[in-house]
């Protein structure tokens, strides 16, 4: 007669948010919700875990912080400015690599002539190179067009670094405005693109190997 394994009982709400809370402070990157489920125990309601761990973390120096699609504890925000002057200085981006990210993060999937337009002037490979090398852009795809050029995209390590869920969180227009980057009277029909990334409707994914950028 063979035997039924037993079923082992969830783990009490305080332990199992013990559980997620190291396993959260372990992971090198954010942590989505069904990453959580399969690691803690069957049955564990992990919704619940994470409010459990947001509540206790809420009055702290560090909080549980939603970014990149996943949960990851970052430095509570009204902390930010005590702490600049003890963090080294990051490389800044020059204008031009700042640009080109802004367009590709609005625009994506956006191809180099396509930067290039919207920007008005030539985009030195330089600028996306070291964009790419941040690991804040990443190749996309290949439009569906003769030459084959390739697609640019964000990536999660963009939406962790800023702070961003999902790249639809990208401050629209009135946000814009009212952190001061928009000043003046715009042009009629101005808008600021819904960014996306979802796949083009005219692109096709990167094939094995194909990792050279136009």
């Amino acid at each position: 007669m063979s035997r039924v394994a037993k079923a082992h009982p969830p783990l009490p709400p305080s332990e199992a948010a013990r559980l997620a809370e190291a396993l959260i402070f372990c992971a090198p990157a954010p942590l989505s919700e069904a990453d959580l489920a399969a690691r803690l125990p069957a049955g564990t309601d992990v919704p619940a875990v994470l409010g459990e761990i947001a509540r206790a973390y809420a009055p702290r120096g560090i909080t549980l912080a939603r970014v990149a699609g996943g949960y990851a504890f970052r430095t509570a925000p009204d902390l930010a400015p005590a702490l600049r002057g003890g963090v080294p200085e990051a490389r800044k981006l020059s204008r031009a690599a700042l640009e080109t990210l802004a367009i590709v993060a609005y625009h994506q999937p956006v191809t180099r002539a396509e930067i290039e337009e919207i920007r008005g002037v030539t985009t030195s490979k330089g600028s996306l190179d070291l964009l790419l090398e941040t690991g804040w852009v990443r190749l996309r795809g290949r439009r569906r067009t003769p030459g084959r050029p390739v697609t640019y995209g964000t990536t999660p390590a963009f939406l962790d670094h800023f702070g961003l869920d999902a790249v639809s969180d990208l401050p629209g227009l009135d946000e814009l405005k009212g952190l001061g980057l928009i000043e003046g009277r715009l042009p009629a029909g101005f808008r600021v693109p819904q960014p996306s990334d979802d796949a083009g409707a005219d692109e096709d994914p990167l094939g094995p190997g194909d990792a050279a950028a136009d």
